[in-house]
């Protein structure tokens, strides 16, 4: 079109706002954004046609987002809507909108051979390996020059830098006149210098392999792929409403997902799909993916509902009806954070929490950190919560870059170890005695990570100012930290399971370890509060810090503080009892023992 971005043409995504309210004709946004701009105007006035692309994905937020303009098209009759994907299950969605048009609109897409494999595959990390190297050797023109590069899709950021080190090591043993293989990892962690090597193109005499998750099915296109190896898993994510706990799944992906990777393949020319998995699984697979609706921890979107006007939520107009016991669960997590009254409607702090575009516990301390005069340093862990990890550990160098991260290590917890690597990275920043990229480097922290910290730290102190909040610090007293963080997470508290490396959760009694990225090591605390638990290979709690069990007695709001403060304290005395016991078997022990000295003449 020619014009500047950020006027006729512009874009709005979460903590970043490119475009101009009054020149912007055409902006692009996520799904989230735009749901919080319905928050501020439920008919959404400004936009005269809304577009929701990817409609196939199924998030959170355009679900949501369905139900939204659905309402709007039966208040404004000027609104066009049009709901867009290459893999829609059409049918369902022109019933949901009153039998809507649908209209088949034919993209150029060259031919694209599949190719499975005869019997089920017992590993498919090994197998997308050796596909790869056939790949590379066969795949090659009369001159040995590529006809193309490879796109591996694996599931997750571990795998993804097992492969590459796989990979690296066995294209060290072809044959020096071969035909190089250039590993291109991509996720979400990656610097963004790395990131890039992606869309670059290969070098003569090479080839690129690029490893990606499923954001390479639509949320990236990369110029020169002719041949995908599809492994047929995602990790996907996992809500139990009964115990509040996510997990990342491994699972099959849907027939729409293996056909928009196939896709990936038949961009440019024509080109090649190995599936490694058979046609009979292939043909076993759900036609669409789960929505996340089914599956999610509900409370942000039920806080948006009701600030929307929004009261009976389990009667909002879902394609798919969320579980009764999710919506459930969300409802009393916001009651017990005080964002709901008895009837369920905002309360004043709900209102303010609703006006964050954060997760509901991050909100709540933010807004009472005021309280324990600590504004500055909740903001500037809430910022570095809000972005992707800002520590990168490659895999070769991993022991290093863990060592390194050590130097920020707080004794109480990873908040607080978070919180010394922001003060570090702003006085070198604002010191100019050294070059803040070369110095994240050097730390191994992600320069556009932290950038991007700023950004969010900027827009969450002008809301706090524009409610007229004290930006106060608490100094060195960090205490008052960790109890703001209580004053939100009060709901995540765990005990020490006595004479364990282990915790026990407070409201569910779940037994859970420490994540391996956390600082805290033996002698773990007594009584700690986490951010997030999740189950992978076992059931983990991250972003952990100590905190003493007196505080809830003080932060936790009225109507769950007895409940709490009563189960917490009983199980503290419980292993405080266990270790006592311990240590008088120790020390009677030790008087026990008898040294004899032989003395030699």
């Amino acid at each position: 079109m020619n014009v500047k971005l950020g006027e006729e043409v512009g874009y709005t995504i979460r903590f970043e706002d490119v475009s101009n309210p009054h020149k912007t004709k055409v902006k692009y946004l996520t799904d989230g954004m735009l749901l919080r701009e319905s928050q501020i105007d439920p008919l959404l006035k400004k936009y005269s046609v809304i577009v929701l692309d990817e409609a196939h994905e199924r998030t959170l937020h355009t679900d949501v987002l369905f139900g939204v303009v659905k309402r709007l098209l039966k208040e404004r009759d000027d609104l066009k809507v049009i709901i867009m994907s290459a893999t829609l299950e059409a049918q369902s969605f022109s019933k949901f909108y009153d039998n809507a048009k649908i209209l088949y609109v034919s993209g150029r897409q060259f031919p694209v051979d599949i190719y499975y494999t005869e019997q089920p595959t017992s590993d498919y990390v090994d197998a997308a390996i050796t596909t790869t190297f056939q790949i590379h050797l066969d795949e090659q023109s009369p001159t040995g020059e590529s006809l193309g590069d490879i796109l591996v899709f694996l599931t997750g950021q571990e795998e993804i830098e097992q492969v590459a080190k796989l990979l690296e090591q066995k294209a060290k043993m072809l044959p020096p006149e071969a035909l190089k293989l250039m590993v291109c990892p991509i996720f979400s962690s990656l610097p963004s210098e790395k990131q890039m090597e992606v869309f670059e193109p290969a070098p003569s005499g090479c080839r690129k392999v690029i490893l990606a998750t499923n954001i390479a099915e639509t949320s990236i296109t990369i110029n020169g792929i002719r041949f995908v190896i599809d492994t047929g898993f995602v990790k996907s994510k996992a809500f139990n409403p009964l115990n509040g706990m996510e997990s990342l799944v491994l699972t099959p992906i849907s027939k729409a997902s293996a056909r928009q990777r196939s896709g990936r393949a038949g961009r440019e020319s024509s080109g090649k799909c190995f599936r490694l998995y058979t046609e009979e699984a292939y043909h076993s697979l759900d036609n669409f993916t789960i929505p996340e609706i089914l599956r999610c921890n509900l409370s942000t979107v039920v806080l948006q509902l009701k600030s929307m006007g929004i009261e009976k939520v389990h009667k909002f107009d879902f394609m798919d009806k969320p579980p009764k016991e999710s919506l459930k669960k969300s409802l009393e997590t916001l009651y017990n954070l005080g964002a709901l009254d008895e009837r369920g409607n905002l309360t004043e702090l709900g209102v303010k929490m609703a006006g964050f575009p954060l997760e509901p516990m991050f909100a709540v301390s933010l807004l009472r950190s005021t309280e324990f005069g600590c504004t500055k340093e909740i903001l500037d862990i809430v910022s570095m919560l809000s972005v992707e990890s800002i520590f990168y550990a490659p895999y070769h160098k991993r022991e290093e870059a863990n060592k390194i991260k050590m130097k920020f290590a707080s004794k109480t917890g990873d908040q607080l170890t978070l919180l010394n690597a922001f003060r570090e990275f702003n006085l070198v920043k604002k010191s100019a005695k050294e070059d803040i990229k070369k110095w994240c480097f050097d730390h191994y922290i992600n320069y556009k990570s932290m950038t991007k910290v700023l950004d969010v730290r900027k827009q969450l102190r002008d809301y706090l100012m524009n409610l007229n909040y004290e930006i106060s610090s608490c100094g060195k007293d960090l205490a008052m930290v960790r109890k703001a963080l209580c004053s939100g997470f009060f709901i995540n508290v765990a005990v020490r399971v006595p004479n364990k490396r282990m915790y026990k959760t407070v409201t569910d009694n779940i037994e859970v370890r420490v994540h391996p990225s956390s600082v805290l090591v033996d002698p773990f605390p007594d009584c700690v509060l986490y951010n997030q638990m999740i189950l992978t290979t076992k059931q983990y709690i991250r972003d952990i810090c100590s905190i003493e069990g007196e505080w809830l007695k003080d932060v936790v709001p009225p109507q769950y503080r007895n409940a709490l403060w009563t189960q917490t304290a009983n199980m503290l005395k419980e292993t405080q009892e266990a270790k006592q016991t311990v240590e008088e078997k120790t020390n009677k022990n030790t008087k026990k023992q008898a040294y004899v000295v032989k003395h030699t003449p």
